[in-house]
């Protein structure tokens, strides 16, 4: 892990912009939140393929669906939040329903647009999206996954949720190394005693979990689990059998996400202890970030004892 840091929506906003470059089909629409998603970055470069639809998230996906018909390759932009709260209609009705090759961009995701508070942290996204047919999950770590997640849902055939945080966040993967790949997850820390499975920028707190079990005895494998839907089945598996326990860890509600997910494959196909780490049955409130994430048990911490806690339950 280095000392670097990006904030995942710049990365996003210079790649998108880098795609507009190559592709004159990749067009992008926000509502009126492009200074924040940093779509606006596309916009000043390409004005002409560029769409501020306003406070009007329902309508901005569906002129992406309609875009979408053209033989364009909309993103649409918008905080996360709102992605599933107000634009659902036309994401489930005229995206998923008709298959159409529309990537939904759900930035400020987590507790990363941490001082707004409850209206603005996204929460229960993942549970919405991935129980749309037809619609692939992508949550995004660091900036070098941000980069690479976001050419692969362009390069996608098909409706793509492209889950993406607000904060200046670690880099933790070598662009030089690293291979993403929709649908495949990837084994960063090898281990023997359990498997954390993570997602988003909880794999940075996973890896300083990973550390400090390390220094215990504990050799804890981990999983970047970066595609929700479809999840790697055959890594969750194989994790479970290797090790035969496993914790998740997700900046979302323990209901519906990663940790529903990875308990939906391990109870068909090879049962193991299990333990969450994830927001639990409540609302969240504003403050620091850093803060809020240890609050409501998305840290390292947390991880550690979840870990501790699903080995007393494997032996």
């Amino acid at each position: 892990m280095t000392a670097v840091k990006r904030a995942i929506r710049d990365v996003y906003g210079e790649t998108l912009a880098q795609l507009g470059r190559e592709n004159p089909d990749v067009v992008a629409l926000d509502a009126d939140v492009g200074s924040s998603s940093k779509s606006i970055v596309f916009g000043k470069e390409f004005p002409a393929r560029y769409f501020n639809v306003g406070v009007a998230e329902a309508n901005m996906v569906a002129m992406a669906a309609g875009l979408a018909t053209a033989g364009k390759i909309p993103f649409a932009n918008t905080f996360a939040a709102f992605m599933v709260l107000r634009a659902a209609d036309p994401v489930r009705s005229l995206v998923a329903y008709t298959g159409l090759n529309v990537k939904l961009a759900g930035t400020y995701a987590g507790l990363s647009d941490s001082y707004d508070g409850a209206s603005h942290h996204a929460i229960a996204d993942i549970a919405f999206m991935r129980a749309l047919p037809n619609m692939t999950v992508v949550s995004v770590s660091d900036p070098v996954e941000a980069e690479l997640a976001t050419r692969a849902a362009a390069a996608f055939k098909g409706p793509v949720y492209l889950r993406l945080s607000r904060a200046e966040v670690p880099v933790v993967l070598d662009k030089a190394t690293y291979t993403f790949e929709i649908g495949r997850g990837v084994t960063l820390v090898e281990g023997s005693d359990l498997t954390i499975v993570a997602t988003g920028y909880m794999l940075v707190k996973a890896l300083e979990a990973a550390e400090t079990l390390a220094a215990r005895g504990v050799k804890a494998r981990v999983v970047n689990m970066h595609t929700i839907k479809p999840i790697d089945k055959e890594l969750l598996i194989a994790c479970a059998r290797d090790t035969g326990a496993i914790v998740t860890a997700e900046e979302h509600s323990v209901f519906g996400g990663l940790g529903g997910a990875v308990s939906e494959v391990l109870a068909k196909h090879c049962p193991v202890p299990l333990e969450f780490v994830g927001v639990e049955d409540t609302f969240t409130e504003s403050g620091d970030y850093e803060k809020l994430l240890v609050k409501y048990g998305l840290s390292a911490a947390n991880i550690v004892a979840k870990a501790e806690r699903v080995l007393r339950r494997k032996k």
